[in-house]
């Protein structure tokens, strides 16, 4: 079986929904920032500028990875995993050495902040479907197919715990299971060890106090919202102030320094105050296409590692997108985690840009000869 990759054919609809959400993204971060920007850099436009650059870097990865073969990914994945990992383990260990007290997420590419957990969520995905395309016949041995898999990705969780960033890498976790799931492992494997992974995972998470705090408030907003966090209250104040159809824009009282991350983790109810619950809507219309594009993208694929490829980048996206969403409406704890395309633009913008680049390169392959459709169908069978 051979595939031709054809410039002509990648899936415009795809592109045009990123594109949607980018600028919806833009926009409403030059309105959510504008406060915080003044009031603390004395500009109300300094985060919109780097937004703006950010977005532009985005947009250059996202045409670079567009006309790269996917299959190269499946030959670098493997040595570009163990990269991910000595950067996570490079990253812990400067910022212990220099007895520096705040997390050790970043490096710093110029003036551009690199969430390295980021870059290790990205090979994770290329590594699983690297690995879950060359042993697929192995997956349901626990030993031989199913293990090895979970001990390299649970080392890079483990070293994003010790940044400490526990969201990402529960995130990390739930694509890990996803995957493997999408692969076909066997149920009781996966079982037995998301059992395992929470008895030692839940106290290590709620040793913190700032993280019990977070967990406790969670539970009293349930049944009472004078019991909500601070941060959360200033959410549904803002979402119960833009009702169905929003204050308008650059009329949100919430960015006024009330709501805490206005522009990142809690853009969402900035964008339901000031175009409400019907832009909220939209937005959320555009995720789920977004979605469907790449399992279409996926079902016409006729590259194992191609579909699994395909599902595990447009998979991420969707749980990010949800999560907030979620968050920001009090349904789960906080996590701190972005609204992709969204929210204000760092290294996870770029990187997310930089994956629907591959899903496009992806769906411009086509088949030239059919020799073994079923294997290749086998994630929709």
């Amino acid at each position: 079986m051979g595939i031709a990759i054809s410039s002509e054919k990648f899936d415009k609809t795809l592109l045009l929904i990123t594109m949607i959400l980018v600028a919806i993204g833009t926009v409403m971060v030059f309105s959510s920032s504008s406060d915080i920007s003044l009031d603390k850099f004395g500009s109300g436009t300094f985060y919109f500028r780097r937004h703006i650059l950010r977005v532009l870097m985005g947009l250059m990865a996202m045409m670079v990875a567009m006309f790269i073969d996917f299959r190269i990914w499946n030959r670098i994945a493997a040595p570009l995993f163990i990269a991910t990992v000595l950067l996570l383990l490079f990253t812990v260990v400067i910022f212990q050495l220099q007895g520096n007290d705040s997390p050790a997420r970043w490096l710093y590419l110029g003036s551009l902040p690199i969430q390295t957990s980021d870059l290790a969520r990205f090979a994770t995905i290329l590594y699983l479907a690297s690995y879950l395309n060359r042993k697929r016949d192995a997956i349901g041995q626990y030993t031989n197919g199913f293990l090895p898999p979970v001990l390299m990705t649970g080392i890079v969780m483990a070293l994003i715990i010790v940044q400490p960033d526990y969201s990402t890498a529960m995130m990390i976790g739930v694509l890990v299971m996803t995957m493997l799931f999408l692969g076909r492992a066997k149920l009781s494997h996966m079982l037995t060890t998301i059992s395992g992974a929470l008895v030692v995972l839940i106290p290590v998470m709620i040793y913190e106090p700032y993280r019990l705090y977070r967990i406790k408030s969670f539970l009293k907003g349930l049944f009472d919202f004078s019991g909500a966090s601070y941060q959360l209250q200033q959410s549904f104040i803002s979402l119960g102030n833009g009702g169905i159809t929003g204050v308008g824009l650059g009329a949100s009282t919430g960015k006024n320094l009330f709501l805490p991350a206005p522009h990142t983790d809690f853009i969402l109810s900035i964008v339901g105050e000031e175009i409400g619950f019907m832009g909220i809507a939209v937005i959320i219309t555009l995720y789920l296409a977004l979605f469907h594009r790449a399992l279409k993208i996926a079902k016409g694929c006729t590259d194992i590692f191609g579909i699994l490829l395909t599902l595990g980048l447009s998979t991420q996206i969707i749980f990010y997108a949800f999560i907030n969403s979620a968050v920001v409406t009090g349904l789960v704890p906080t996590t701190g985690l972005p609204i992709p395309f969204i929210s204000f633009g760092g290294s996870g913008l770029v990187m997310n840009l930089f994956s629907v680049g591959i899903l496009l390169n992806i769906s411009m392959a086509r088949r030239t000869v059919s020799s073994r459709p079923s294997e290749a169908r086998v994630m929709f069978a």
